[in-house]
């Protein structure tokens, strides 16, 4: 494969994924739902469909794609249960970004071809048990001892902990230094002695794809395992935002594929359900659930596009990957609110995927980045313009 794909390969590519999703995932939704698990066989397949490898470089085993190519896989799988995505989506996203992004050239050999190959699976440890929102509090502590670092705290509601061989973990090395200055971020190994993962929380929605809790014990960890080198030492936190800046349209692409398969399951239902004589299609104010719906859409997509390129055209993003994430993760929630609405009682039944669709959608609102605190950041960069 050329470093990025052509369009032709490309489209050959999302061909080989879309046959993919609807003969081989869609069928065993219901069944991952119920056992929360996905079959060993289909992770095999995405490893060697190369799954894995999307968007780290090429010298590094991967596909280099390019954001706005990476946001149409995304969609793609999106618009399946999320536990299909979300067993190789963190080495494509958050697992493996800040590596590409900061790391020297040791760590990204060390990892990067792993993590391409799906023999690595990545996790990203921010999140604490008192730091969530305000991420820059954080209280994992990593104490310098000679050469390494020993570090010691608790993760929260880490996705694919339980099956993660490397994390990425964010502690604080510089007690002196409140708020987001004196954090690091430390490459460490599954095996390294004192690091423990938790029970899988049960959840409301997105079955299949674990969370569970980072446990780190007097981890000892040398200084080399710093993402980019000892002199990345307190920079942890601006590598952590740069890897969300990426990871907030990530999701908010996402969004946009969860919510066209809502979409397509209402209008569907519409068009088959009669009552009074006709399809419920038919009615008025079903098409202006549909046309909300529709619109909520199409405006996400565009926002989503927009944010894409300016990220990749080396713009300052951080206002425009909020507002993408925050208004279609927002929209999504409106788009399954009126998925179960135009279905009615079927909607609220797991028969039909919409009941599952709503419950998997309501997490988007809360992970990278609660909307609250979206609508923070997007109001304080507004008014900077107009201050002076």
């Amino acid at each position: 494969m050329p470093a990025v794909l052509d369009d032709d390969s490309f489209r050959q590519l999302m061909d080989s994924i879309n046959r993919f999703i609807q003969q081989r995932l869609k069928p065993l939704e219901a069944q991952v739902e119920e056992t929360e698990e996905v079959p060993a066989d289909l992770i095999e397949t995405m490893q060697e469909m190369g799954l894995f490898g999307l968007g780290i470089p090429e010298a590094y085993g991967g596909f280099e794609l390019t954001l706005r190519q990476e946001i149409d896989v995304q969609m793609a799988f999106s618009q399946v249960s999320p536990a299909f995505r979300l067993v190789f989506w963190p080495n494509v996203g958050i697992g493996s970004k800040g590596i590409v992004m900061a790391g020297t050239e040791a760590q990204k050999q060390a990892f990067l071809p792993g993590l391409a190959s799906g023999a690595l699976r990545a996790a990203f440890c921010l999140t604490e048990p008192d730091a969530g929102s305000d991420a820059a509090s954080l209280k994992t502590s990593a104490v310098r001892d000679g050469d390494d670092f020993v570090l010691n705290g608790t993760k929260r509601y880490i996705t694919n902990a339980s099956r993660a061989h490397v994390f990425t973990v964010m502690a604080r090395s510089d007690a002196t230094r409140p708020g987001a200055d004196g954090v690091t971020a430390f490459i460490v190994d599954r095996d390294t002695p004192g690091l423990h993962i938790g029970t899988p929380e049960r959840k409301m929605g997105q079955r299949g794809s674990p969370i569970c809790d980072v446990i780190l014990e007097n981890v000892r960890v040398p200084a080399s395992s710093i993402v980019g080198g000892p002199a990345n030492e307190g920079k942890g936190f601006r590598i952590a935002m740069k890897v969300l800046d990426a990871g907030r349209i990530s999701v908010a692409a996402s969004a946009l594929g969860m919510a066209k398969r809502l979409i397509d399951e209402a209008a569907t239902y519409a068009l088959q359900r009669k009552q009074f004589g006709q399809a419920i299609a038919q009615f008025q104010l079903i098409q202006a659930m549909l046309a909300d719906s529709e619109t909520d859409y199409l405006a996400g997509h565009a926002l989503v596009l927009r944010a894409a390129d300016a990220l990749e055209g080396g713009e300052d993003t951080r206002n425009l990957a909020a507002a993408a994430k925050y208004f279609c993760s927002e929209a999504l929630g409106r788009t399954a609110d009126r998925a179960v609405q135009i279905l009615g009682g079927a909607g609220y039944v797991a028969d039909y995927p919409v009941e599952r669709l709503y419950r998997d959608a309501r997490a988007v609102r809360i992970y990278e980045g609660t909307s609250q605190v979206l609508q923070l950041m997007i109001a304080r960069t507004l008014l900077k313009r107009y201050e002076d």
